[in-house]
């Protein structure tokens, strides 16, 4: 009996995939055990949650589009959405976030729904949070927080997880709840003054003040360590650029596609996941162009709307790939609702990194799931974009082209006649420039080349 295997998915990195499903938290399972601390109670338990957003710009749709994307965020970090709430206002109640009136039906649907947890789209302040809990009497998560999760939650190299932590606990830092008036009462010796001594002095240092000062240790040597990968990552870039191959760095929104799109493009395997922020460890491959000349691709992590500054912050010398990138190859989802608003989300991120003056490639992916009528209103937005679809393989080959055409092309030229014994010369001119023209004398091989000024000295003297 002949057994059929299904030709594997090129676009998938299946081993990652199935590594980190074996993982996923799932539904119905009780998980109510009685030696348990409270923090791993919370990571165990699926949460059963309802969304809340302040709608105070944009049109309806914007606000739908917001909340839809924040039921996402929510269902990638291993929550049940329950139900979804908007409230217009000019601006976040101070107080709590949404107003007075809206805690109450907030507090009802909590009621009616057996909801947990309520997760905001916005990050709110130490007191918001606080007040809401009060009110509402179920634990309270806002957009920043949940994004940090699921970066925790998918972090897998030392530097990814070391700049998860410490975004971490930048966010946590002015969040730690204390004790009142018991907070900095440390004075010891003679407090209050004359005639103090015992049953005066303060309690010395307290619990929060103890985690306040683990934290700050704790975040001064995660920056030491990320300050030394950073080092060894520009090392390698140096070192890239020195030998002359060209950067292309694919950047994007989450769940854009930009994975499948690296292994369309290099077979490079690495994961790909239906949920937004799969990748979070950037991956550099190699590629060749038509004329032999070797570049590379890196995938990087994905953006989103009001990406959180400490995430910003924390991967900073990860997104600085993009920033030293010869060409930035963006991403864009055409599926999705908005878009517009997806591109808008993330030039504001290259704005930030530093990148929003490079040669910008615009790549509409996912053509395949996308309407007609959408991608007619795409192509007249952006006439020079490339349409592609990483997962069935459509355009891939113009995409290619339009690369080539964006890199950065060697500014020397010269004709050179290199003898048959300098082969190394030859595969070097190859891989770092551009052969124009060839032709095999009795002599050597005379060629019409490319390439920049260091490859150019050390060719001057085959120059003919």
């Amino acid at each position: 009996m002949q057994t059929q295997f299904s030709e594997p998915d090129v676009t998938t990195g299946d081993l990652e995939l199935e590594e980190r499903h074996s993982l996923r938290r799932v539904a119905g399972l009780s998980t109510e055990l009685t030696d348990i601390t409270e923090v791993e109670y919370r990571q165990l338990r699926l949460e059963r949650v309802v969304l809340v957003g302040v709608w105070t710009e944009g049109g309806v749709a914007d606000a739908e589009n917001s909340l839809a994307e924040l039921a996402l965020l929510a269902e990638t970090a291993g929550s049940q959405v329950l139900e979804g709430l908007i409230q217009r206002r000019s601006r976040p109640d101070p107080a709590t976030f949404i107003g007075r009136g809206k805690v109450d039906e907030l507090r009802d649907v909590v009621l009616s729904t057996g909801a947990d947890t309520i997760i905001c789209d916005g990050e709110l302040s130490p007191s918001q949070l606080r007040n809401l809990e009060q009110q509402t009497k179920v634990k309270v998560v806002d957009r920043t927080a949940l994004i940090l999760d699921i970066f925790a939650q998918h972090a897998k190299s030392k530097e990814g997880k070391a700049q998860v932590e410490l975004a971490q606990l930048q966010y946590l830092l002015p969040r730690l709840r204390g004790w009142g008036e018991t907070l900095s009462r440390q004075t010891g010796g003679r407090a209050g003054g004359a005639g103090g001594g015992v049953g005066l002095r303060g309690p010395g240092e307290t619990k929060l003040e103890t985690d306040r000062r683990r934290i700050n240790t704790r975040i001064a040597k995660l920056r030491r360590e990320i300050k030394a990968m950073r080092t060894v990552r520009q090392t390698k870039r140096s070192r890239r650029s020195r030998n002359g191959v060209p950067a292309v760095a694919i950047a994007g929104y989450t769940n854009a596609g930009k994975s499948s799109l690296l292994n369309r493009l290099t077979q490079a395997g690495v994961l790909v996941e239906d949920a937004l922020f799969a990748t979070l460890d950037p991956t550099t491959r190699r590629a060749a162009a038509e004329d032999g000349r070797v570049y590379t691709l890196s995938d990087t992590v994905g953006f989103v709307r009001h990406l959180p500054h400490q995430i910003v912050e924390a991967f900073r010398s990860t997104l600085e790939e993009v920033a030293f990138a010869d060409v930035v190859l963006h991403v864009v989802d055409g599926a999705h609702p908005d878009p517009e608003g997806q591109v808008s989300a993330v030039r504001e991120v290259l704005l930030e990194v530093g990148a929003d003056k490079l040669p910008e490639l615009l790549v509409i992916n996912k053509v395949d799931a996308a309407d007609e009528e959408t991608l007619l209103r795409l192509k007249r937005t952006w006439p020079d974009a490339v349409f592609v679809s990483a997962k069935a393989g459509r355009g891939i080959d113009e995409l290619r082209s339009a690369i080539e055409e964006k890199l950065p092309r060697p500014a020397l030229e010269l004709t050179i006649l290199v003898p048959y014994d300098r082969g190394d010369l030859i595969a070097k001119i190859h891989r770092t420039g551009q052969v124009l023209t060839t032709h095999h004398t009795e002599e050597g091989t005379e060629m019409r080349v490319r390439v920049d000024e260091q490859l150019g000295a050390e060719l001057s003297a085959f120059a003919s």
